[in-house]
This record gives structure tokens, sequence and C-alpha cells, in this order.
């Protein structure tokens, strides 16, 4: 099956990326990385919000008190409280280390799983100095024993909260593994190395189903939960990023994109590359569970 994403709000996102839906205010959230913004957008009317941030913003969860976000900054973790604008930190993450955090979500327990990746000085190749990590409600950080990451992208849980999957961009290859209290038997999901085109963010449908958008690909992909593909998503635009399950039912697919490395003609060819983009499709989505942890 294949079915086609239109434009929705022409964002013009240098990065777009961690899209999230949130169903008290029936709106979107997502983040522009490299312009240090967070963005809102309230389909009923077509508004839009923006929140200047502090450093880059490379991914987020929204909380219990709906007030507050938990923040993933390029260096840290911090609260932020929408109206106001406190900023409370909460710890740096690899300080010292050529490394920013990147792709991150809450698991079902309301834990925010994150990963990082490594900014290669000028001439220097990236290689894997990153790493996953959980932070718990009460605000202990702890490394997940995944091994070490490049681009650290693809985090989302199964509906049961069982299986996590992530992927190192780079290697091209989505994995799974045993998640709870302990994480274990780590192993691929998705094979995509043979593409020409990275695995990017995901989220997970009610049958299990993982939804990957696929950078430099224009498309997202849905995986049974066996990891065999089954329907794709042409997104007009050549690097979709992250997806999120929105709208009243969970069946409206949202899909943030990025203008990041194209050159002027790629972007004559790609009007609206950086855009927010949306599919209904046949399928139900699972809210993303909100961060357990408290500001105070």
């Amino acid at each position: 099956m294949t079915l086609s994403a239109a434009l929705v709000f022409d964002a013009r996102n240098t990065l777009g990326e961690g899209v999230t839906w949130c169903p008290r205010e029936k709106a979107l959230y997502w983040t522009d990385i490299h312009q240090s913004m967070l963005w809102r957008f309230c389909p009923a009317d077509n508004s839009t919000r923006h929140w200047r941030m502090p450093e880059r913003l490379a991914s987020f969860a929204l909380c219990e008190n709906g007030e507050w976000l938990l923040l993933g900054l390029a260096s840290g973790l911090a609260f932020f409280h929408l109206e106001s604008g406190e900023l409370i930190p909460i710890a740096d993450v690899e300080k010292g280390l050529p490394t920013r955090l990147n792709d991150g979500a809450c698991d079902r327990q309301g834990r925010f799983v994150f990963g990082t990746l490594h900014e290669p000085a000028a001439g220097e190749a990236r290689y894997a100095a990153g790493g996953f990590y959980r932070l718990h409600a009460n605000r202990v950080l702890e490394r997940l024993p995944l091994g070490s990451v490049a681009i650290s992208n693809s985090i989302a849980f199964s509906p049961d909260g069982a299986t996590m999957y992530y992927c190192d961009s780079v290697t091209g290859v989505i994995r799974r593994c045993a998640y709870g209290d302990q994480v274990t038997d780590a192993g691929v999901h998705i094979d995509l190395s043979h593409l020409d085109g990275d695995p990017d963010g995901s989220a997970v449908d009610t049958e299990g189903g993982l939804w990957n958008a696929q950078w430099g690909l224009g498309r997202v992909v849905r995986y049974d939960r066996n990891g065999h593909q089954d329907l794709v998503i042409t997104v007009p635009t050549r690097q979709p990023t992250r997806v999120a399950f929105g709208g009243e039912q969970l069946n409206r697919l949202y899909i943030t994109s990025a203008r990041d490395g194209l050159t002027t003609d790629a972007l004559a060819d790609d009007p609206h590359a950086g855009g927010l983009f949306a599919v209904d499709v046949p399928f139900t989505g699972i809210a993303e569970p909100r961060f357990a942890g408290r500001p105070v």
C-alpha cells in the first residue's frame, strides 16, 4: 500500500525534529534543532506559536503537569515552563565530549530515553562517540548498555513497553532490545543499510507496527511487528525526519522535515523542505507517554 502526505504548515525548518502530539491541547509540538526553536501548531485553526530556546533543542517530552516540558537541549536536560519561560537545569550529559543530545522519547513508564550524536570538527570523520540514556522520574540519569553511537535515532517502544527500538543512523540498521528495568538481548530488527538513505525518527502504532521516517528517500515506511514492510508514505520533500500520530482518533500521521545540507539548486527543486506534513492512515497510534518526574 502507498499513501501520499501533504503539506500542512510551511515551517521552513532548518532541522525539524521531535514531533509530538498533545491530546490535552489538541496541538502538535516539535523543534527546529539548528534554530533553537520550539514550535506548536493547532490544526483546528492552523495557528502557530514558537519559543526561542537558550541553546539547540534536540528532543523533548510532555510532562504530567501540562505547563512544563522536559527538554533535551544540546548539552543536557532541563525543565521548561511554557508560559513563564522558567528553565530548571537537571543534568549535563557527556560533558567534555564532542557530542550533543539527539533523538528521545518517553517509555511506557514515563522515563525519558534519549541518545546523543557526535559532532565532528572540520575535516574529521564522524564516529561513535555518544550513547543512549534513561532519565528516571527521580532525576537519576542512567546510561543504557546499548554500546556507543554516532547518530542516535528511531527511539520508540512497543505497545506493551517490553521492546525498545533504536538505531545509529550511519549504520542503516534499526535495532530492538528487550526493555524493562534491565535492557538485554539487543539485535537487528530492520536492515536498511542497502538503501541510499538513513533511518531517522520513528513511532509505533497499536498493532506494534514501526513507522520510520527515512532521510534522503522522501518517505515514511511502516514495518509490521516482525519487521516486514507493508506500507509506504511518499513525502513531497527529500528529508523527512520524524513522525507522530495525532488528531482525535490518533490516525493522522504528522511528519517533520529538514532543509539542512540542501544546496540552493536542491532547495529550488524541494520548495517545502523543512515543512510539516500529514496524512490520514488506516492505523491508530498510541498517545506518547508523559515524563513522570516533576520540576518541583
